[in-house]
């Protein structure tokens, strides 16, 4: 029997997680910065940590159910991790373009996130084709 598990998926699923942790440290360490900085207001602060907070919640079944999937080679999980990655998707376009206060590090960190969505979400259809067929 061949191996139908996708080792580019597998790597990217990692280095996305590890990635994933700088980001939720360096994006509440900004959140903090800017609250303490700019005259942010108050009403506003607590949707953006919620937001942070939730995106962190979704991050981890997706993970999971990514590695899960693609180890098995089953496509449900893969279907459902893809599920969750288009919900971390727009949280991670949410911070990109309407939170507060939009510093470049907010912009650099977000853009290689949503870099790193869009090549697993494609390694992930290119996987259950795989295991589909």
């Amino acid at each position: 029997s061949s191996q139908l598990s996708s080792l580019p998926l597998h790597i990217l699923l990692y280095v996305n997680g590890v990635y994933y942790i700088f980001y939720f440290l360096a994006t509440l360490a900004m959140i903090i910065y800017k609250s303490q900085v700019f005259s942010y207001p108050d009403d506003f602060l607590a949707p953006d940590l919620a937001v942070l907070f939730l995106m962190a919640i979704l991050e981890v079944p997706r993970l999971y159910l990514g590695f899960k999937g693609n180890l098995t080679e089953e496509e449900a999980p893969l279907g459902l991790s893809l599920g969750l990655t288009v919900g971390s998707v727009l949280l991670c376009v949410y911070l990109l373009l309407w939170q507060s206060y939009v510093l470049w590090a907010d912009v650099l960190l977000n853009a290689v996130l949503l870099a790193a969505y869009g090549l697993e979400s494609g390694l992930k259809v290119t996987a259950i084709a795989a295991f589909v067929s």
